[in-house]
């Protein structure tokens, strides 16, 4: 079959690979700009060079055997790491998270920078619309978190966009700091101290270089709570909280940015999939299984399976 897929992060790149291993034709469309996503890496111009931020996911966990074959091969491509400060069983992209998407895109035609606008099907299969045309495929395959999913199944799967509409994820306010002295902390993460869910000294990563350089993001309920804010004040806060996390003042800083994710942790649908054989219509992403990467690979390879075995 030709197969379309809205979304080209963990679950739709995963979806497609597989299926393109299987014989299929794959084109995938992401309204990013390039490869990350939830998983993205910034850069940023600094006095002591350029700094790097994981400003999305930090790091993740494997469980799944056949997941630990796919970070064996990213390892080996030396796209990933293991990173200790965050446990025993914590992997990092190398040299950004996002390093992990590039991999699993590689070889695949990603159309970025190309917002799906419609989803309609003609009788004979299913158009895909962007502003610049549209596109048609025997089946569509939607992997883009839940509340992008909702209106784009609204007319043809309704059922399925109650589902996703009902699984709400949760926010993440995100400050990223470059500073032009070490931090004064022995570790490199720190979790859950008042406003912080997750604090990290990303410049420890595997893969880094740069200026000294943080992650600071606030809880989901504090993030919730200050969802609406400007951005120099979700800076001055969350920097203040770590101060007082690590007790002591924290050096110059060489630049500050901060980033709202309105949909950072997903909800958990319970269940791995969603696939219309008739149709040819199918859903994966991790917002089915739970917020974790992990759930976003096992939900795009279980797509995958449905439809080859189908």
């Amino acid at each position: 079959m030709r197969i379309g897929i809205i979304g080209a992060g963990l679950a739709g790149l995963t979806a497609a690979r597989a299926l393109a291993a299987a014989g299929h034709t794959i084109a995938l469309y992401d309204k990013a700009r390039g490869p990350g996503g939830r998983m993205s890496t910034r850069r940023v111009e600094t006095t002591q060079g350029m700094a790097f931020f994981d400003h999305g996911a930090q790091y993740f966990n494997v469980r799944d055997p056949a997941f630990a074959q796919d970070v064996a091969r990213w390892e080996a491509l030396g796209a990933a790491a293991r990173w200790p400060a965050a446990g025993d069983n914590a992997w990092v992209g190398t040299p950004g998270m996002n390093a992990i998407i590039k991999a699993q895109a590689a070889d695949l035609d990603v159309r970025w920078n190309c917002r799906i606008e419609h989803i309609a099907h003609d009788g004979a299969g299913w158009q895909l619309t962007y502003a610049d045309g549209a596109d048609s495929f025997d089946a569509v395959l939607v992997a883009v978190p839940a509340e992008q999913v909702a209106p784009l199944l609204a007319d043809i799967a309704p059922t399925w966009a109650d589902c996703a509409a009902a699984t709400l994820s949760q926010p993440c306010w995100t400050v990223m700091a470059a500073f032009a002295e070490p931090v004064g902390h022995g570790a490199d993460c720190l979790r859950d101290t008042g406003a912080i869910g997750w604090a990290a000294r990303n410049s420890a990563k595997p893969g880094r270089s740069g200026p000294e350089s943080w992650v600071i993001q606030g809880s989901p309920a504090w993030s919730q709570a200050h969802l609406e804010d400007e951005a120099d004040m979700v800076i001055a806060a969350l920097m203040e909280a770590l101060e007082t996390a690590i007790g002591s003042a924290l050096p110059p800083t060489l630049v500050v940015q901060a980033h709202r994710w309105r949909y950072a942790l997903s909800g958990a649908a319970g269940q791995s999939v969603m696939w219309d054989s008739e149709a040819k219509l199918g859903v994966c992403g991790d917002w089915l299984i739970g917020p974790r990467i992990e759930s976003a690979w096992a939900s795009g390879r279980a797509l995958a399976a449905a439809i080859v075995e189908r």
